[in-house]
């Protein structure tokens, strides 16, 4: 199967799903449209699993290249806050942006699965475990234009973004979870934001979330079997 492919059907439900995720007092539905049932206590904002899905069965990940989308007014406000052209946030400033943001995702989740003893390939397959991630709803609070001369900016966070994640069977290419989950990049305290502290900021972040999927490989499994 075509990995890039996979892409294309997360696409179709994302917004839907995002709107049911985003209010943490909405109650999300028990089963989604294409048969994932919620499942409750996990560390993450939503998890919906296939029923009967065994992660154990995968010795194998293929992570997929990190799809990142800004929100959809982020640079429309961010423009119209800038005092002067330097602080103008350009389609090249967001281009980016989604790169650096995208390759860090890979290297963060690359890091530690592989430390944790998961078998990193690059192609579909018997006990291979598809992972399709994708960086939304992207918000840098102070991003650097690298303009010479910029000031010196100050933020209580880096910026907010959401974890949307789908696993798929490497073999079948059935979707087997779902993962849904909004974070705040470098809450803790003010900091001078730029390209470095804003990336390191969001690191801490990524690896949250890739230390969780690499544990959840068991604990899903674990909740799963529970559930039936």
């Amino acid at each position: 199967m075509a990995l890039g492919n996979l892409l294309k059907s997360a696409v179709a439900v994302l917004s839907l799903v995002l709107a049911a995720a985003a209010a943490a007092s909405d109650a999300l539905p028990e089963v989604s449209h294409d048969g994932l049932h919620l499942l409750k206590g996990t560390k993450l904002r939503a998890v919906y699993m296939k029923p009967g899905a065994n992660l154990d069965s995968y010795n194998k990940v293929a992570l997929l290249a990190c799809y990142v989308a800004f929100n959809k007014n982020w640079q429309r406000n961010q423009n119209d806050e800038a005092i002067g052209l330097s602080d103008m946030i350009s389609d090249q400033d967001m281009a980016r942006i989604r790169t650096d943001l995208a390759t860090e995702f890979n290297k963060v989740f690359t890091d530690v699965l592989t430390k944790a003893g998961h078998q990193m390939v690059t192609s579909g397959g018997t006990g291979v475990l598809i992972v399709q991630p994708a960086i939304v709803n992207l918000e840098v609070t102070a991003p650097d234009t690298m303009s010479p001369g910029m000031e010196q900016t100050f933020s209580a966070s880096a910026g907010q973004m959401t974890l949307y994640m789908q696993l798929y069977d490497g073999k079948t290419g059935d979707i087997i979870a779902r993962i849904i989950d909004p974070e705040v990049a470098g809450d803790d305290m003010v900091r001078i934001s730029n390209s470095v502290t804003n990336l390191a900021a969001a690191e801490e972040v990524l690896r949250r979330w890739a230390t969780i999927l690499s544990s959840h490989l068991g604990e899903v499994n674990a909740a799963t079997t529970a559930k039936q």
